[in-house]
């Protein structure tokens, strides 16, 4: 029998075995902080009215409208939530008696078979049933065989158990749109904040994340890592258990093998399948997906999203999404047309499209009207490069332990080491997170672990330095987005920072890209194309040919979003938002900034 199962396993047979993928890494994770416990959390407009009178917020009546469309979305997904509930019920007792009469079937072929096998044997003809055999083979249907016998028991099914049961029809989305610093970003977090208690799955990403998160799966599925149990599991069992030889029962493990073949053949539905329910705890309900700054800057991403973002829509996930630009207007240089108009037509169908029209950066506005704890440090001379020590010692003074070195863990299996760190604060050079072949995943994991961030030495940024820049710019997106407070000391003032040197201007259009990391000689095109990644586990950088709006986009987000982080509206924020407080207010309290 050992034998047996080793033929199964060579096979490639395993079972699909339900596992949780709701993995809350969303930045700025606002609905977990206490005070947003309950099902009875404000709603957006309520939170942002609150926010204007308090005195924190500017009125702006492009910011009220889409706190009043993300309001009327939060009231309609109350009672989607109950009729996503009904569904999954009637979906899983689908499911089961759908599978249940899969293997009356697989059963019936298979004592057909056996009982031919042993007629045969009674009967003595063993010319006759060698000639048979050798005509039609009981253990595997090669070819078009196997596809019209899956294709022929599927009919079956159909007929016995009935169609799927119908996704109910989904409240229509929001599509976020406008200018660096025009609130899309806040506005969004609130309606996410609102969810909790009222929606079952959530996810909130930020491209960069998302992008590495689908490319992590897609990776594992390629490399067979998404088959969670092997031929031991309840199913071999089952096949082992079956009253007939061993030449039937390879036949009816190799026919689940190609069962498995065809549900796994579409790479991206399987990917997006796995990207917001949690079933292991066996929650039924509704999926709201909030995607922060979405982009189409490369190939990957054209046919990623559209693949990802088409099957959740499909199957009832509501999606609320920001961007710099209109959906029309994402994909400017034409890559990969035909999916992009379908992915276009798809956020059309799901969601409305909002504009926030203001030409105010906000964030800059906030910097201007509060009394701002100086994070940043310029130029880089004796005074500021003293000021910028003294912070660290009195940070790390404040929790009283010893600063050490660490390694951390990164996406793909990799680690960061961390030359200097103390109970979530860390320290960096510049160069040592910017000028070395690290990206995106790096970042998360910097993000994620460490509250508070030092980087000394950040040089003005010029076409001679441009890959340093496009991480720096990543890493800053990265720390914003996890509400990571951030201490620099710099050769420029934070608005002079991307203005280029005498060697030369930053905004070379023919030249500059903004990929996150190689993998030796292989970008994420060629990783992608064979289904594998390198010998150290490094993942293949995101590419992006941007267009030169889109580089003045993520500069002027990044000089943006480095103001803001120096006000007390964003730093009072750090200990209520950032994970590593999460669950632990004793230890937030510590944190004085």
């Amino acid at each position: 029998m050992s034998r047996l199962i080793s033929s199964f396993r060579s096979l490639g047979f395993a079972a699909r075995h339900r596992t949780s993928c709701f993995r809350i890494n969303a930045l700025r994770i606002y609905s977990d902080h206490h005070q947003f416990s309950t099902s009875t959390n404000p709603g957006p407009l309520t939170q942002y009215k609150n926010l204007v009178k308090e005195g924190q917020l500017q009125f702006d009546p492009y910011q009220e409208k889409v706190a009043l469309e993300l309001d009327n979305l939060l009231q309609r997904l109350q009672q989607y939530e109950k009729e996503m509930q009904e569904y999954h019920v009637k979906l899983s007792n689908w499911e089961e008696n759908r599978e249940n009469e899969r293997r009356k079937l697989l059963l019936k072929e298979g004592k057909s078979k056996q009982q031919r096998t042993e007629s045969l044997d009674k009967s003595h003809n063993r010319f006759l049933g060698k000639w048979l055999d050798r005509k039609k083979p009981v253990n595997v249907e090669p070819g078009v065989g196997k596809w019209v016998s899956y294709l022929n028991r599927e009919r079956k099914l159909d007929s016995l158990v009935g169609k799927c049961p119908t996704v109910p029809q989904a409240p229509k989305g929001l599509y976020i749109y406008g200018n660096v610093g025009s609130g899309k970003t806040m506005l969004m977090d609130m309606f996410y904040n609102s969810t909790k208690g009222i929606v079952t799955h959530r996810r909130r990403f930020h491209f960069h994340e998302a992008m590495l998160e689908i490319n992590e799966r897609m990776h594992k599925l390629w490399k067979n890592q998404v088959k969670e149990k092997s031929m031991q599991s309840t199913i071999a069992n089952w096949i082992m258990n079956l009253p007939f030889d061993t030449k039937v029962k390879e036949w009816v493990a190799s026919e689940e093998s190609y069962k498995e073949e065809m549900q796994m053949k579409n790479i991206l539905p399987a990917v997006a399948d796995k990207f917001l329910v949690d079933q292991i705890i066996d929650q039924k309900g509704s999926c709201i997906l909030c995607f922060d700054e979405i982009q189409t800057v490369d190939v990957f991403a054209i046919v990623a999203l559209s693949g990802i973002i088409n099957r959740l829509l499909t199957t009832g996930t509501v999606l609320v999404a920001t961007s710099n630009r209109a959906p029309s207007d994402l994909n400017q240089d034409g890559m990969q047309w035909e999916i992009f108009l379908k992915l276009l037509d798809k956020m059309e169908e799901h969601c409305e499209t909002v504009l926030i029209g203001s030409e105010t950066d906000y964030r800059r506005l906030i910097s201007q009207r509060s009394i701002n704890r100086v994070t940043y440090f310029y130029p880089l001379n004796s005074i500021a490069t003293e000021k910028y020590e003294n912070m660290w010692n009195e940070i790390i003074q404040s929790y009283g332990q010893q600063v050490k070195s660490e390694t951390i863990s990164v996406m793909f299996g990799r680690r960061l080491e961390v030359p200097e760190s103390c109970n979530g604060v860390a320290k960096f050079t510049f160069e040592y997170l910017c000028g070395r072949p690290v990206g995106a995943a790096d970042y998360i994991a910097v993000a994620k672990n460490y509250h508070t961030v030092f980087i000394s030495d950040i040089p003005m940024m010029s076409m001679q330095i441009r890959d340093k820049a496009r991480r720096f710019i990543i890493l800053v997106d990265e720390l914003y987005n996890h509400h990571c407070c951030l201490y620099c000391s710099a050769a420029s003032s934070i608005d002079e920072l991307f203005q280029g040197t005498e060697e030369g201007t930053l905004f070379d259009l023919e030249s500059f890209q903004f990929e996150t990391e190689t993998e030796g000689s292989k970008l994420r095109r060629d990783v992608l194309a064979v289904g594998n990644i390198g010998s150290g586990g490094v993942p293949a950088g995101i590419i992006s040919m941007l267009s030169g709006k889109e580089e003045m986009f993520a500069f002027r987000r990044a000089v943006s979003r480095m103001i803001e982080m120096q006000t007390p509206f964003y730093q009072e924020g750090v200990r209520i938002y950032h994970p590593f407080f999460q669950g632990d207010n004793n230890v937030a309290n510590m944190l004085q900034v």
